[in-house]
Order: structure tokens, then C-alpha cells, then sequence
């Protein structure tokens, strides 16, 4: 007879509806933060993206004062050249000048490249450790106002404004005073990579009389 019953009750619970077993989820409870904002704005933040943007001023400066000079020597050279009888070639001295100038040329950009990926580095190393201050505080904030999710302002096309902790989450990223390193550690090279040999410059071939 237990068997019977037992049975019996096995059956009946396999019968039972999933959701009755599954407990419920409670309802979501969403915090809004203006991440950007807070990039922009919080205090050591503001700080780090004006140094940053002198780093910019004056790699564009750099580039003024290696470009100017350049350009006075092309048209040196343009104007070499354009002078020379129909169909004479450059002799040695000014080969040596065309050449050169092409490697001054080479350097400029690559000093300039190496800049611009400089700064590019900085910028995301600052904003890696912004993001390693706003995880937290975004965190508390949601403990606080009992929030179970927190969204991002740009993936939002319009919110109630109750639910914005933005402000909230800027002032105890503020309460964090220390500095923010604007100088990236230098990238490591890859094992085994060998840097490419350095092309010969070849020097331009002088402009037909006439044009």
C-alpha cells in the first residue's frame, strides 16, 4: 500500500505546472546614470581631460614647427628643379638635398604618428581609471536607492527623471581627490616582432619645363 501511494504522489507532482515550482523574479528596479556626464565633469576628471588637451595643443604645435620649415624647403626644391634645362637631371648636390629632405619629411610624420598614438593612449588610460572609480560608486548608489539594475544615459531614448542617479553617483566620485595618471604605460612589444628596414628614399624626378 505505500508503494501505491508513493507512487501516487510522484505522479501527481509530475503533473504540478513549472511556474508554481519556479520562484518569481521581483520586479526590476532601474537606475539611469549619465556616465559621459560624469567623465566630463567630476573633478579629477576635468582636471585629467585639460592636460590632456595640452598634450594635444602642443603636439599641434610640434607639428607646426616641423611643417614650416618643410614646406620652405619643397619649394626650394620645386624651384631647383623647375629651373633645370629640358630633360637635365638633378646633379649630386641637389640629390643630396632631395634626399634629405625626404628623411627630415619620414621623421616629422613618424614623430607626429607616435604622438597622436600617444595621446590616444593616454586618453583611454584615463578613462580606464574613471571607469574603475564610477563601477563603485555606481554600486553604492544602487544599494542605496534599492536599484537592481543600472543603465548607461546613451543606451536610453527617454527615462523618468526620478530615475537619474547621476548626481548621486558624481559626488562620491568626487569624495575620491587623488590624481589621475594622464601618462599610459609605454606598449609592450610583441615576441618576436621585428621592426620593418627602413625604405631608401627615392628622389623626385624633376617637372617638365612648361607646367
Amino acid at each position: 500500500m505505500n508503494k501505491i501511494s508513493l507512487a501516487a504522489t510522484a505522479a501527481a507532482l509530475a503533473f504540478v505546472p513549472m511556474a508554481a515550482q519556479a520562484q518569481n523574479l521581483a520586479p526590476a528596479v532601474v537606475a539611469v546614470v549619465d556616465v559621459d556626464q560624469i567623465i566630463q565633469t567630476c573633478t579629477v576628471c576635468a582636471a585629467a581631460n585639460t592636460q590632456l588637451q595640452a598634450q594635444v595643443t602642443q603636439l599641434q604645435q610640434r607639428a607646426q614647427a616641423l611643417g614650416s620649415p618643410l614646406q620652405t624647403e619643397e619649394q626650394a626644391i620645386r624651384t631647383a628643379i623647375t629651373a633645370l634645362p629640358q630633360g637635365q637631371q638633378p646633379d649630386a648636390a641637389l640629390q643630396t638635398r632631395i634626399r634629405n629632405f625626404q628623411t627630415s619629411q619620414q621623421n616629422a610624420q613618424t614623430e607626429l604618428t607616435q604622438g597622436q598614438e600617444r595621446i590616444q593612449r593616454n586618453a583611454a588610460f584615463v578613462r580606464q581609471q574613471i571607469g574603475q572609480r564610477i563601477q563603485p560608486a555606481i554600486v553604492t548608489v544602487m544599494q542605496q536607492r534599492g536599484a537592481t539594475i543600472a543603465v548607461e544615459r546613451g543606451a536610453t531614448l527617454a527615462i523618468n527623471p526620478s530615475v537619474d542617479v547621476t548626481a548621486a553617483v558624481l559626488a562620491i566620485v568626487n569624495q575620491n581627490a587623488a590624481a589621475l595618471n594622464i601618462n599610459a604605460p609605454a606598449p609592450q612589444a610583441q615576441p618576436g616582432a621585428t621592426p620593418p628596414a627602413a625604405q631608401p628614399a627615392q628622389p623626385p624626378r624633376p617637372r617638365p619645363q612648361g607646367r
